[in-house]
């Protein structure tokens, strides 16, 4: 996989994706776009306030951007490479997850868009965290 594209270029594309991915998540909470098409299409039954997930999507978003940059060197983290390195790994299993989540949502929009996403963040993940 190292040799189909650089670590930097993954880095650049899911910076780009994070950043439209919070964009998303923004509309959402200004409900420019429907709620019943992200959290499984499942936004009303929730447990919690939608204001509230959509805030926390919106800071997981934002955190998954910074352990990007950091891998990729954006960010100076000096003695924390290894955690950085160890948070990729972290961020690559969610990916997995996520996938996995997107495959069983009750949402179709959800499953025909968000999943082969998902699928394109975890690969890009998994090239950066095979990076030393």
């Amino acid at each position: 996989m190292r040799k189909l594209f650089r670590a930097r270029t993954a880095a650049n594309i899911l910076l780009g994706i994070y950043g439209l991915l919070g964009i998303f998540h923004l509309l959402v909470l200004v409900r420019l776009i429907p709620a019943d098409i992200v959290w499984g299409g499942r936004m009303g039954n929730a447990p919690a306030d939608p204001i509230t997930l959509e805030i926390v999507a919106l800071a997981v978003t934002a955190i998954f951007g910074v352990i990007t940059a950091a891998k990729a060197g954006y960010i100076k983290v000096g003695k924390l490479k290894k955690a950085v390195n160890i948070l990729v790994w972290l961020v690559f299993g969610y990916a997995l997850l996520n996938i996995a989540g997107n495959l069983a949502s009750g949402s179709p929009v959800e499953k025909a868009v968000f999943t082969p996403v998902s699928v394109a963040v975890a690969v890009l993940l998994l090239r950066l965290a095979l990076e030393e």
